[in-house]
């Protein structure tokens, strides 16, 4: 997949709504695969929607979004498993982790999927994002900003055409944010692959090459 548009979509929520100042809602928005993109969004403004919507995990929305021309309402279920499998991978913000497995076996139940990382990377992911001694920690039992590392290596382990983070380092330090941002980016460029960071205020310090404000 080369690029996701949307056309004039907006949240069904925010149908009856005139005042939407946005750059994204009822606009005509590309994101083409190889290139880095944050948006910035307010509390309450759709942000997370946008990602479930991308992502196809929900339809509530108005206008059309296309992935390279079609519209993905005629996606079918063996579509979205194929493509969340190979071309999307989404960091969710509630992380969406097993709390009763380790960290290791969180990341696993995905790269199982494609055998698409050694265990030697895997490990090594974990060695740099400082949670080495916490591989066969059950998940429930880590901090918050431990299981967004988790969710990030997670989300790693997988071949993928765009990569969408929402909210990444919400719970992380200046340095841990950038050692996770330094590893999302050079997957991604090993990949070709479009990322998508979304932020309500801390983001990931990155080269940007365009910001939406949602």
């Amino acid at each position: 997949m080369d690029k996701i548009e949307l056309k004039n979509t907006l949240p069904e929520v925010f149908a009856l709504r005139d005042d939407i100042q946005s750059d994204i809602w009822h606009r005509e928005v590309a994101f083409e695969r190889g290139h880095l993109y944050l948006v910035e969004a307010g509390s309450g403004t759709g942000k997370s929607s946008l990602c479930s919507y991308i992502i196809g995990y929900r339809d509530d929305y108005q206008g059309i979004i296309c992935f390279d021309g079609k519209n993905i309402r005629s996606n079918k279920v063996k579509d979205w498993v194929e493509l969340r499998k190979r071309s999307l991978s989404l960091l969710f913000q509630e992380l969406r982790l097993f709390p009763e497995l380790t960290a290791y076996e969180n990341v696993a139940i995905k790269n199982n999927l494609t055998g698409f990382k050694k265990r030697r990377k895997i490990e090594e992911w974990f060695g740099a994002l400082g949670i080495g001694d916490k591989m066969h920690e059950k998940v429930g039992r880590m901090s918050f900003g431990q299981q967004q590392r988790v969710a990030m290596i997670r989300a790693l382990s997988q071949p993928f055409d765009f990569l969408l983070a929402d909210e990444p380092v919400s719970h992380l330090d200046d340095e841990n944010g950038k050692v996770m941002g330094e590893i999302m980016m050079e997957e991604a460029r090993a990949q070709g692959a479009g990322v998508i960071v979304t932020s309500i205020g801390k983001h990931i310090a990155l080269d940007y090459e365009k910001t939406f404000r949602l």
